[in-house]
């Protein structure tokens, strides 16, 4: 058939249907509350301004506190201060942010650290390892293996933390930092996802491994205030990021890709000035999902329990302005929907899963409740 010829409405609806999931951006922001919860909510201890959860292979986990506080945690809410954790600017988004459990814990009782630390030149987003000696209660050994370049910048640090499913390599979001353009400069760090070694290092099959500074750990571009990074089971990537005023992103990360921030929102400026919408720039990658209006998400985890069977391989999300637990379920490649959303009433500022298949979150607010979610009789 010529390409000047009219296709016929059954071939049209025929390309249409065959069209890949991926092609497809799903807005899910006017999405209501699911009339039943499934899980009953048990509040188990109060923190002030807590940010994160990371779960030991023993059931116990630890917390950080935004102002600067890290905290070793029973099943039971029984709280054990970590004493020499760093230093931190904290004021608004910035502070102690991301803590993550290393892959090789057993062997090493390595943990890492993300947050925001002071600066002559301006504070920047750090990325510490340490061993935890949870019998002293002390962090021994702290070591930043990573600073954003240049300092600078003021809130949305970004600083959440994934290990590759091969246990060998560090994925880490990092915020514009209020500097939109920063997001589309190749030496900037802000507004990236930067893939490392362990040790900090970089990888020798990075995009840009050949190069050095910034461009050598860049995996992806263009994000803005990315608060969720979490690999699904089938050993995808996928990260959420705040929009301005609408837009809210969920997005499957490939090497690569640039996401288009600031140049491409489904939102527009706080101001109410539109931004070009992600359709207008299909050099971009869009997001398989998008919040208008917003949510607000900030924690992400893969089920992958036994407690809520019905739930594995759903992507959690907390969500700030919704007051929100999200359940998102994931499709073939970029296909991705909102399934479930539950009323908390609260902010959920993180979302994990323990060993046993429970549910946790917490709340970002002072005293910021740890709740732990199991099956509703």
């Amino acid at each position: 058939m010529a390409r000047s010829q009219i296709l016929s409405a059954t071939a049209l609806l025929a390309i249409v249907m065959a069209a890949p999931a991926s092609a497809q951006s799903v807005n899910a922001g006017n999405r209501s509350f699911s009339q039943t919860t499934p899980f009953a909510a048990e509040t188990i201890a109060e923190f002030d301004t807590p940010w994160a959860i990371a779960f030991l292979p023993d059931g116990r986990m630890l917390v950080t506190e935004k102002p600067g506080s890290l905290f070793l945690v029973d099943q039971q809410g029984g709280k054990l201060e970590i004493g020499n954790a760093p230093d931190v600017a904290a004021s608004g988004q910035n502070g102690l942010l991301d803590v993550a459990v290393s892959p090789d814990y057993a062997q090493t009782g390595a943990v890492y650290l993300t947050y925001v630390e002071p600066g002559d030149s301006g504070s920047r987003l750090a990325l510490a390892r340490a061993r935890l000696d949870d019998t002293a209660g002390r962090l021994e050994d702290l070591a930043v293996i990573w600073r954003q370049t240049p300092a600078g910048g003021r809130g949305q640090p970004g600083g959440i933390i994934a290990f590759a499913p091969d246990g060998e390599h560090l994925f880490l979001t990092v915020g514009d930092r209020m500097e939109p353009s920063s997001a589309q400069d190749p030496q900037q760090a802000r507004g990236k996802v930067i893939r490392l070694e362990l040790d900090g290092s970089v990888p020798d099959d990075n995009p840009g491994a050949d190069q050095s500074g910034v461009p050598a750990v860049t995996w992806t571009t263009g994000h803005r205030n990315p608060y969720g990074l979490a690999f699904a089971p089938d050993g995808d990537l996928w990260m959420h990021e705040m929009a301005p005023r609408g837009g809210d992103e969920f997005n499957r990360i490939v090497s690569g890709e640039n996401y288009g921030w600031p140049e491409v929102s489904n939102g527009r400026e706080y101001s109410g000035a539109p931004i070009p919408d992600h359709e207008t720039r299909p050099e971009f990658a869009a997001p398989a999902v998008y919040w208008t209006p917003v949510i607000a998400p900030a924690g992400l985890t893969f089920y992958e329990g036994s407690m809520f069977p019905e739930w594995y391989g759903s992507a959690l999300i907390g969500a700030l302005k919704s007051m929100a637990l999200v359940r998102v379920e994931i499709g073939q490649g970029d296909a991705a929907d909102e399934a479930e959303r539950w009323d908390m009433g609260a902010r959920i500022r993180d979302v994990a899963v323990a060993p046993d298949g429970a549910v946790w979150v917490i709340e970002d607010a002072d005293p910021g409740r740890l709740r732990r979610l199991t099956p509703a009789e």
